[in-house]
């Protein structure tokens, strides 16, 4: 049990909710909506089942991501990160090939549950497409490092991450609460994706050299560490600055008079800006292992503390409507 908590990489788990989070939330707080009943929008049935998906799609991934390189044999000695299962030989192909299914079945299974309960008998179409792009999720997932075709080796990692820990689990979990599409959560889906895609530029940028050496042609394999390094400052502070045009834009206030009880969200960037910091003065990027963890956790409390405005709007909008 102790190697399958290991394989799954529960460190990787809160970064893959921090979309979920917002997007839920701001479904609870949203305006446009009847403000005085605000659970006729939100649902915990789909809150849950939107956070069992996506924590199954994100082990499923990181089975997938073990199998895969372990199979292509990129997961080797000259690795810096956390042995992988298969690596280190405490799991076998056979089992993790196996634990992929089980895990691509149940996830299955969850967004099946998560498209009922959003739509019941009601609007089909969003029910199909929601189901497609469950299948497509779950299929990129694997496909990842998985096959001669994995399209990680091909450097397109970074459009799939931005896609799916961006728009879709921001803009996807509020449609599925309202059954519309707010184009406000433009900017806080953009600076998620932004920022997850951080965390695997990151990734790339310590494991450069053993990537370049087993064929896997990442986006910094193919343009160098220090276009790397500006690639990564381009997506922090670009997700930075767009949250705040997104609380500026929303007015947490409903008087017009700034409070920063609604903006205590930008605690978040002094770790953020403290990674950036050590990511400009490193000079071996196998040492930027640890900042992985920083900028995954940061993101996640970003989220997390954006989500708590959110709630505190809605509270001053609650007393205000009274």
């Amino acid at each position: 049990m102790k190697h399958w908590i290991q394989a799954a990489r529960v460190r990787t788990l809160p970064l893959s909710v921090s979309g979920i989070l917002v997007g839920s939330f701001y479904a609870l707080a949203n305006p446009t909506q009847d403000i005085l009943t605000p659970t006729q929008v939100f649902n915990w049935k789909i809150f849950s089942l939107l956070l069992s998906t996506t924590i199954g799609l994100q082990v499923l991934s990181n089975f997938a991501n073990d199998y895969g390189d372990g199979m292509k044999g990129t997961d080797n000695e000259d690795r810096v990160g956390p042995k992988r299962a298969i690596q280190s030989g405490v799991i076998s192909p056979q089992a993790m090939k196996k634990a992929i299914i089980i895990t691509s079945f149940l996830t299955f299974m969850s967004s099946v549950l998560l498209v009922y309960f959003s739509f019941r008998y009601k609007h089909l179409y969003y029910s199909l497409f929601f189901l497609v792009l469950g299948v497509a999720a779950i299929a990129s997932a694997i496909r990842y490092t998985v096959g001669k075709g994995a399209y990680g080796y091909k450097g397109y990692g970074d459009v799939f991450v931005f896609i799916f820990f961006g728009f879709v689990s921001t803009f996807g979990s509020y449609f599925l609460f309202t059954k519309e599409v707010n184009w406000m959560l433009f900017l806080p889906s953009t600076a998620i994706g932004f920022l997850s895609v951080g965390v695997l530029n990151l990734n790339n940028m310590r494991d450069e050299e053993s990537d370049r050496k087993s064929g896997k042609n990442t986006l910094v394999v193919k343009k160098g560490g220090a276009w790397a390094k500006k690639y990564h400052f381009f997506l922090v502070i670009s997700a930075m600055v767009l949250m705040l045009v997104f609380a500026a834009i929303n007015d947490f206030t409903t008087d017009g008079v700034f409070n920063f009880d609604q903006y205590f969200f930008v605690v978040a960037y002094f770790p953020l800006t403290s990674h950036l910091l050590t990511v400009k003065r490193n000079a071996n990027p196998k040492l930027l292992d640890p900042e992985l963890k920083k900028l995954a956790l940061s993101t996640f409390v970003l989220c997390i503390l954006l989500s708590m405005c959110l709630i505190f709007f809605l509270s001053d909008l609650v007393v205000n409507n009274n």
